[in-house]
């Protein structure tokens, strides 16, 4: 079967833009700032987003154009014969299956939100009717189930119809739109009284800040929001650099994708942080500042119906951005190992997508007994640890040694695919920083991610 191509470099940059881009940038992003000191997180966040996601992300999209397979083939390609990398495949594989089966919950809360405001369910509320309206959504089984498959429907029949016509025209269109979201919706933010404020503490790094966090505590947070926040290490970035052409060198394109995902991160904080200060509100208030706190604001803001509905908007494509980008992955894998047809994978994998997904949908309300991780924990949490904790950085080590190590596929081989084509050079000095610290500092992560659980 012939591999397919993504049509232009525009929407090579966007769709993989779009993997990248979802909840960690614009949900998580502004909270962990909020809870890490503001302006002197942002400075570290970038900091080593540019030390450690550039080089895996490169990686990543170099494995993927050289060997034009998804992440199940690609050792069967570039290592043929070498059974060792395989478990990384199966791992990796098995990763995108259980990151739909919650993110897809997820996603159709923000759809469930921008509904609410549309329809003007969600009209002026307390802080207590807020917290209460999440409470409520999540404690309904039958709209939990229904919001999820509204998403998982959503994303089958955009992969199903094709990569071009499908999954690029239809991402770059919300890509598009999803950008022109943020940054009217940060103008207006930028435009209330007591932004300044808000932007003193997100952007400017103060030195009371880091005596009383702890710099310790505000790097290694920087450090893990920067390397999950790309989506690297289980095949998403992979797939889309098998789809690619030869024509550009892959360190330019990787900087494109990373500018977009800082772009939107920091916008989400130029969005929430001016907010809260005009109204408020604590910056710091963790995970419930998207679902409890902003409706509040929005209720206090002139046209707050329709600036919550343009903000659930924004928050919806973030997250159907990614859910389409994996949902392609995932059918890919399949056509891959299967030889299946497209319409075939994305048929088959509807029903695992929505019957595996039952279960988290299921985590607030009925199921909500099981606690796998301790008091307070859910299925979801299980599912998130699995992922974000241990196969996100687990496989981003194991691309590391992949791609700098003769018992892999080795430094010169992907020095010569990233720098194949017109564009920003890798340059070959890079190896020692590659080889050696690179394995190490996503080694600490990897360990200190999984420790931080028990």
């Amino acid at each position: 079967m012939e591999r397919e191509n993504l049509k232009s470099r525009l929407g090579f940059i966007l769709v993989s833009a779009g993997c990248a881009i979802g909840i960690g940038n614009v949900w998580r992003f502004p909270y962990v700032v909020g809870q890490n000191g503001g302006g002197i997180f942002v400075f570290f966040y970038i900091l080593f987003l540019i030390i450690l996601g550039m080089p895996i992300l490169t990686m990543e999209f170099a494995m993927g154009r050289k060997s034009r397979k998804s992440i199940v083939c690609v050792y069967d390609e570039l290592a043929p014969g070498d059974n060792k990398w395989k478990i990384h495949s199966t791992l990796a594989s098995l990763g995108n299956y259980i990151l739909m089966f919650f993110y897809t919950i997820v996603s159709g809360w923000m759809l469930n939100y921008f509904f609410k405001y549309v329809t003007g369910s969600i009209s002026y509320v307390t802080v207590e009717e807020s917290s209460n309206l999440f409470v409520n959504m999540v404690s309904d089984t039958k709209g939990m189930l229904f919001w999820m498959a509204i998403i998982v429907v959503l994303g089958i029949i955009i992969c199903s119809i094709g990569l071009q016509k499908g999954v690029e025209r239809i991402t770059k269109v919300m890509m598009l739109a999803l950008l022109a979201l943020i940054i009217v919706l940060a103008v207006n933010s930028l435009m209330l009284p007591g932004a300044k404020e808000g932007l003193r503490f997100y952007l400017y790094p103060d030195i009371n800040d880091i005596k009383e966090i702890g710099i310790g505590k505000v790097i290694s947070a920087a450090m893990n929001q920067s390397f999950f926040t790309l989506s690297i290490g289980m095949g998403g970035m992979l797939i889309f650099g098998s789809y690619m052409s030869k024509d550009h060198a892959l360190l330019g394109e990787s900087i494109s994708v990373e500018v977009l995902d800082t772009f939107v991160a920091v916008l989400s904080g130029l969005i929430i942080f001016p907010a809260c200060f005009s109204y408020g509100v604590q910056p710091d208030s963790g995970p419930n500042l998207i679902f409890v706190t902003l409706p509040k604001i929005f209720a206090e803001m002139s046209g707050g119906r329709i600036w919550g509905a343009l903000f659930f908007l924004f928050m919806t494509f973030a997250s159907l951005s990614t859910i389409i980008a994996v949902f392609e992955n995932i059918i890919c894998i399949c056509m891959d190992k299967f030889h299946w047809s497209r319409k075939k994978s994305a048929f088959i994998n509807f029903f695992i997508l929505l019957i595996g997904s039952i279960p988290c949908a299921l985590d607030f309300n009925v199921l909500s007994y099981i606690q796998p991780l301790g008091p307070g924990t859910g299925i979801m949490d299980l599912e998130d640890f699995i992922v974000s904790n241990v196969l996100l950085p687990g496989g981003s080590l194991i691309v590391v040694l992949f791609c700098c190590n003769k018992f892999g596929w080795g430094f010169d081989n992907y020095l010569k695919e990233v720098n194949e084509g017109v564009g920003v050079k890798m340059p070959r000095w890079i190896y020692g920083y590659c080889k050696y610290v690179l394995p190490v500092i996503v080694f600490v992560i990897l360990i200190q991610s999984i420790s931080a659980v028990f």
